[in-house]
């Protein structure tokens, strides 16, 4: 076992759940934190070295080869569609994108939103299930706080990713249309995948028996 498997990591909610995860089934090294000032760490023993990444740039990292494989949202492979290989559904960070409008514009069917404004951070996926509907709208691209539009009077309505849906309540948005669940995906460069495949292969059955036991 001469090369190493590089595993970029996201940052953010999925992070100390990979770690603990891939931990599990020998895949870990000192000092892998979210915080750490090494942006690249490397276990010399088991030839592993994890890339900590912006959650965004982690199926970029993986498409090109800088890492084998990664931990990403299938928020974010939808969103970006990428040219990788899905290995595994994790089945953990659970969220779901929903289309919301203020409380008080609610309307009875979903083609009485028809050329209205759309804010929110997944533009393609909006535009992907607004163009299904066979619905005309104008998305805008957010980085950040998508809830804010509808309140200062940037879009009427948003696309975006909930969990509990508190925030919605609290700034007076109702969920209109739930648009697809995402859980965090193990995923794989191409290449990677045939060139290191038994070691890959392995990891994935590993992990599959550590996820089916947590499950019990």
């Amino acid at each position: 076992m001469d090369e190493y498997i590089t595993i970029a990591l996201p940052k953010g909610k999925l992070f100390d759940k990979s770690v603990r995860l891939l931990a599990k089934v020998g895949y870990s090294a000192e000092n892998v934190t979210e915080d750490s000032r090494k942006l690249v760490i490397s276990n010399e023993g088991t030839k592993v070295r994890f890339i900590i990444a912006k959650t965004v740039d982690v199926p970029t990292y993986v498409e090109y080869g800088a890492a084998d494989i990664g931990i990403i949202g299938k928020d974010v492979l939808l969103e970006q569609d990428k040219d990788v290989v899905e290995l595994l559904d994790l089945g953990f960070g659970r969220c779901r994108l929903m289309m919301a409008v203020p409380e008080a514009k609610r309307r009875a069917k979903l083609t009485d939103y028809a050329h209205l404004r759309v804010a929110t951070k997944y533009p393609n996926c909006a535009k992907a299930y607004f163009n299904k509907l066979g619905i005309q709208t104008e998305i805008v691209k957010l980085n950040g706080s998508i809830e804010l539009g509808p309140i200062v009077g940037l879009s009427e309505m948003i696309v975006d990713i909930v969990e509990t849906g508190r925030t919605l309540k609290e700034n007076k948005l109702a969920e209109v249309d739930s648009i697809f669940t995402a859980t965090a995906r193990l995923i794989a460069n191409r290449a990677s995948f045939k060139l290191k495949f038994a070691r890959l292969h392995k990891l994935v059955e590993d992990l599959r028996i550590v996820l089916n036991e947590e499950d019990k």
